[in-house]
């Protein structure tokens, strides 16, 4: 009866969560998430992922018009980004473009749309994300739904979680 439960909850929440439609690219972040093929029985909140790395706005020091995009390691700034993602060496401008984030077709998307970033290679965990399967999604049952973004919880640079110990199991009483 337990397993019947489970995958009837388990097939609910995928269904509600495929039809969440999320923000499209180029639309402000934070913002109720509608259009497509969902409707405003499925709102929701895309969060913005938290990080705030004290080199932003990039302009502070890069100029775009100018910027040096060749591949090279770094030698007096940004180094301490170790970047590890994937089999394929990536570079900076794989994914970044002045102030935004760029997509493989060269569109630019706001930071709190990684999600579309990160979905173009990791496409099952985007399709179990919207489902609020992968990742942490709060908000009220029928009401708004929040979704954190994959930088959230997943260091964009070196997203693989590092491999922990497990605990101990609890001791056994003695008088069982």
């Amino acid at each position: 009866m337990k397993h019947l439960v489970f995958c009837i909850c388990l097939m609910t929440v995928w269904l509600c969560g495929e039809a969440a439609i999320f923000t499209t690219p180029g639309a402000a972040s934070n913002t109720s998430i509608q259009g497509g093929q969902g409707s405003d029985d499925y709102p929701g909140y895309i969060l913005p992922s938290g990080r705030s790395p004290g080199n932003l706005p990039c302009a502070k020091c890069h100029d775009y018009r100018t910027e040096d995009r060749s591949k090279r390691e770094l030698v007096k700034y940004h180094t301490d980004i170790q970047l590890q993602h994937g089999d394929k060496q990536r570079w900076c401008f794989d994914c970044h473009d002045g102030e935004k984030l760029r997509l493989q077709n060269k569109q630019v998307i706001d930071f709190n749309e990684s999600y579309l970033l990160c979905g173009q290679c990791h496409g099952t965990i985007l399709r179990d994300w919207k489902a609020g399967i992968h990742g942490k999604r709060s908000g009220s049952w029928a009401g708004d739904k929040l979704y954190r973004v994959c930088a959230s919880c997943h260091d964009p640079h070196q997203p693989k979680f590092k491999a922990i110990e497990p605990k101990q199991p609890p001791v056994k009483p003695s008088d069982l």
